[in-house]
């Protein structure tokens, strides 16, 4: 059954939940020792742990039981002959162990465990005296961001800190909690932390919610449900298939309990509640949060349920760009969400949840340089579905699964839809360029007087009035250039048996694990006019030798049987196969991890056929499914190797070692034959604006895989120490060094062969590689395709370095966390600077990076790359007061990110040629200034009854309006060349009242 069929049929439960929905101990201190904690299986059920060891007189046979407020049941468990003991899978929360020995004393403590976190505590327990009544012990243990006992670099944290700082509702707001992770503001691309934007893994409730095929975060999530938060930025176990060759970030969401629960907020940031941007769109935005929730028992210490509404919502009015007054923007979410958490036995714990919403966008997409009429509208809609259980077989082994589903399906239209239809033969109305589709207002060149005197005038008639007074180009008029409807699917499933033993004086934790996930993408996409175009001015030729004043990049599928498209859409897939042992090894002080994990991928695209005879295996079947590569299992062997000492309590040192093999990938969209049928045409127009030409642009047909290919591959050395200065401070210190090779991209075929060009050359050493495909004329005879190919870059590799300082402080009423972050990301491949805008959903191995001379890797590529901010500083935490309020606080100072000159003039092109990604110099060699700013909460508790309280709660963002200017326009042929493209949010203040019982 296809990916789309299975959400096909889950709509029914969808639309049912949204119907739902829609209704209306004595306390005696004693010695209790916390010991270092360890990072747990963080496999299918997103759980936790406890270990430990009683000590004593009488330490064997302890029954040890956990009760906790998450956890329908309690689970319990009896200490081995040397005291130690395990209670596994417990949901993340607050949990009372209770301890009793077979003479019948009893003590009972208070632990908190948090996502993929396993608690490892030392119970003193001693022999009852007759004489006196059972002894109770009570403590606290655990922190709020673990930090030591590890050879990884994982954190953890509950909703007291999410909801204790000032962090905001979207799910990569938390991003900003990261130490080591860049304070980004993109609305598309992830942040960069020793890797590209696109790397990271984002999971909510265990799903997998990073955009299929592309890697950036899908952009509907939000925090109002999460619960816990785990953050895995380095050195990780064969336990979780983590593959990721930035950082993972995983969340679990609220769950019902024993007790009725419910809460009801309003949030409002209100244009006047803030400051205006100094530059760029300025748009006075209105902003509300409605959140409502409810859990509670349907089976008293069986069943619970939680289910949540929200609802943010956007207005922007009086938005004005360098054109004049714009249109209104309205952006709208309903959103649903259901959970059920059921506990049939003490040994078997399931987890079933729901998350649906909708969204409608109007006036989106509007630049400073640009009319309101470009703007365009959308609608989306994302279903997250999970089911998650565990069954405890006894006390040494524990089998667990999880099975979801992600579903984001929408599309976008221009709020201008124009009349004119593209046809062959047809021509420009030059009078009324803007009924076009979108045109590119160029500006004046140098020493270009022959392009210039058309170029004024049309600035004169579609130009912006500049800061002179005068006419300026640059901008853009006419309608959003496209139509786009594009569905992504992702179907995984995962089988995990833990099972714990002893061999001599060694106790191993034996994880295995298997990984199933399908992705796909449907695809559709149309011209509106035209699409978008621009004024060449005669400087370029067409193939048939006639000067080109305009050119249009208009999509294929728009001229219908014009040009014969066989295809209206294109399917695009992906298989992974995951398998991971790993043993955790504790012997004395030590704790030894020893694991592997094996993948397999493969990519399947649309429109060959295989076939036995011809060179290439393949003939030519539009529509058809045909599997397009596979990397095979001998070639993603991921080693995981680490080590810790624990050389006296709560203080270590580590070292670890681990490969990864990044599963992200557009390969199975940007090299499939279909997209041929779909491909974007470079249309040519004269003088008067008459058809002259068309032709498929550059690399956007079926291309051939290279031989032998070496799947992408980041290796990573950490070493690093953790400190337990007392019972409320931890530091943790570490060093780490990633190197990324075997890159793959598309690459023109003959590209070694180009000799010199401009100011630059192909080195001799890879000149004599020859062709990446040698029998590429063959195969396109025979099936067509592209003269580009999927292959290895050459010598291209990625560094980073890292020095780390971390310190976490848990007082009675205060959290503090710090952390300083020295840095050093180089190499000559960068994922996060190959495009206009470098905020988008780029093709991760068919980007602009490889596409001819310039763009090359010897052309001036090996330096600094986008990601490197060589100092971070991240501090935030929360102080409680004694009239029931909260303050918290967050600050962050960064680097800015290194810029290059970008100019296609220095490769010997003529200057009308695109300088996209063609640097001019070597890279990084610029850099934008550094951003600091400190944001603010107060939130106030009012008991208004025995049941209810009010709260009410004020967040300050960039309390000093530091709008710190980053992006800058790289273009030297532009004359707004170095000028910043986007700012820091501008101060911003947000208020909320709450009830809740």
């Amino acid at each position: 059954m296809k990916l789309k069929d299975i959400a096909f049929a889950k709509k029914r439960i969808v639309m049912a939940m949204r119907g739902a929905l829609s209704a209306p101990v004595t306390t005696v201190s004693a010695a209790v020792l916390a010991s270092s904690m360890i990072v747990a299986p963080a496999v299918a059920q997103q759980t936790s742990g406890i270990t430990g060891k009683v000590t004593g007189d009488a330490v064997a046979g302890v029954t040890v039981t956990a009760r906790g407020d998450a956890m329908p049941r309690p689970r319990s468990t009896t200490t081995k002959a040397d005291g130690s003991f395990d209670l596994p899978a417990l949901l993340p929360g607050n949990y009372e162990l209770t301890f009793t020995a077979e003479d019948g004393t009893r003590s009972t403590m208070n632990v908190r465990v948090l996502l993929d976190q396993t608690a490892n505590i030392t119970v003193p327990l001693q022999a009852r005296d007759p004489s006196v009544a059972d002894t109770e012990v009570i403590t606290i243990t655990g922190s709020l961001i673990v930090r030591q006992g590890d050879s990884s670099l994982t954190n953890s944290l509950g909703d007291d800190v999410v909801t204790g700082v000032p962090v905001g509702q979207d799910y990569r707001d938390l991003l900003k909690l990261v130490p080591g992770v860049e304070f980004s503001q993109n609305s598309t691309r992830g942040p960069s932390a020793g890797g590209s934007g696109q790397d990271n893994k984002y999971g909510f409730d265990g799903v997998d919610v990073s955009l299929p095929l592309f890697g950036n975060l899908a952009s509907e999530p939000s925090t109002h449900d999460v619960a816990n938060v785990s953050m895995d930025r380095g050195g990780a176990k064969a336990v979780g298939f983590n593959r990721s060759g930035g950082f993972s970030i995983n969340t679990t969401s609220k769950s019902g309990t024993n007790e009725f629960k419910g809460r009801v907020e309003y949030k409002l940031q209100n244009a006047n509640f803030g400051s205006t941007p100094d530059v760029g769109v300025i748009r006075e935005t209105d902003e509300s949060w409605i959140t409502a929730n409810l859990g509670g028992p349907l089976i008293e210490d069986e069943l619970f349920f939680y289910v949540s509404y929200y609802r943010p919502e956007e207005e922007g009015a009086n938005t004005e760009t360098r054109y004049g007054p714009a249109k209104d923007y309205r952006n709208v979410r309903d959103e649903y969400f259901g959970k059920l958490t059921w506990a049939p036995t003490d040994d078997l714990l399931f987890n079933a949840s729901l998350r649906t919403s909708d969204r409608t966008i109007e006036g989106n997409s509007i630049g400073e340089f640009e009319t309101d009429s470009v703007s365009v509208g959308g609608t989306s809609e994302q279903d997250i579905f999970t089911i998650d259980g565990s069954w405890l077989i006894d006390d040494f082994t524990t089998l667990s699964f999880s099975y979801n589903t992600f579903e984001l399906v929408g599309g976008d239209a221009p709020d201008n839809q124009l009349s004119v239809t593209p046809t062959i033969g047809g021509s420009l109305d030059l009078a009324n360029l803007d009924q076009m589709g979108y045109f590119n207002v160029p500006s004046l060149r140098d020493d270009e007087p022959g392009f210039n005197a058309g170029a004024q005038a049309l600035i004169n008639q579609y130009g912006y009035i500049g800061d002179d007074g005068n006419p300026a180009g640059g901008g853009g008029v006419g309608g959003y250039f496209q139509f786009n409807n594009q569905d992504f699917y992702r179907d995984t499933f995962e089988l995990a048996l833990d099972h714990e033993f002893e061999i001599g004086n060694a106790f191993h934790n034996l994880h295995v694990g298997f990984k199933y996930s399908e992705i796909e993408e449907d695809l559709s996409r149309f011209s509106n006019g035209w699409g978008s175009f621009e004024y060449i001015g005669g400087l370029e030729e067409a193939p048939d030798g006639t000067p080109i004043y305009y050119r249009s990049i208009t999509e294929r599928v728009s001229f219908g049987s014009g040009v014969d498209v066989a295809v209206p859409s294109i399917s695009s897939s992906a298989k992974a196969y995951n398998l991971e042992i790993n043993d955790t090894i504790e012997y004395q002080d030590f704790t030894f991890n020893v694991g592997v994990l094996i993948s397999q991928d493969e990519l399947y695209g649309q429109g060959l056929r295989p076939k036995s005879g011809t060179v290439s295996g393949y003939e030519q079947a539009p529509g058809h499914k045909y599997k397009m590569y596979t990397v095979d299992w001998q070639d993603m062997i991921q080693p995981r190797l680490g080590v810790s000492w624990e050389y006296e309590a709560g203080n270590t040192v580590f070292a670890n070692f681990a490969s990864y093999n990044p599963e992200a990938s557009s390969l199975a969209r940007a090299a499939s034959w279909d997209r041929s049928a779909l491909a974007q045409l470079d249309v040519y127009f004269d003088e008067d604006g008459n058809y002259i030409d068309s032709e498929p642009r550059g690399g956007s047909s079926g291309k051939v895989f290279a031989d032998d290919l070496e799947p992408r591959r980041i290796d990573e050395i950490t070493i690093g120490t953790t400190k337990a200065v007392s019972n409320n401070l931890f530091l943790r210190a570490h060093a780490r060094h990633r190197k990324g090779t075997n890159f793959w991209e598309d690459m023109p075929n003959n590209a070694r062969l180009y000799g010199t060009y401009g100011n630059s050359s192909v080195p001799d050493h890879i000149a004599a590689k020859g062709l990446y495909v040698d029998n590429l004329d063959a195969i396109r005879d025979e099936i067509s395709g592209s003269s580009y190919v999927i292959a290895e870059v050459d010598g291209g590799e990625t560094k980073y370095w890292e020095l780390s300082l971390e310190a976490e402080w848990q007082g009675d009423r205060t959290y503090l966390n710090a952390s300083y972050v020295w840095s050093h990301y180089y190499g000559n491949f960068d994922q996060d600077n190959t495009t206009t805008t470098n905020d988008a959903n780029t093709f991760i191995g068919s980007s602009f990076y490889g596409d001819g001379p310039g763009r090359l890797p010897w052309d001036n590529r090996y330096g600094k790359l986008r990601g490197d901010k060589p100092h971070l500083f991240k501090a935030f935490g929360y102080y409680t007061t004694d009239w029931n309020a909260n303050i918290g606080a967050y600050l962050v100072y960064q680097s800015g990110h290194p810029w290059e000159a970008w100019d296609a003039t220095y490769y010997g092109y003529a200057s009308t040629v695109s300088s996209t990604s063609r640097y001019g110099e070597p890279a990084g060699s610029r850099r934008t200034a550094s951003h600091w700013q400190l944001d603010l909460n107060y939130t106030q508790d009012v008991r208004l009854t025995d049941t209810f309280t009010a709260q009410f709660r004020a967040d300050l963002f960039n309390v000093f309006d530091r709008q710190t200017g980053y992006n800058p326009n790289p273009f030297v042929t532009s004359e707004n060349f170095g000028e910043s493209r986007n700012f820091y949010n501008p101060r911003r203040l947000q208020l909320s009242v709450a009830v809740e019982f």
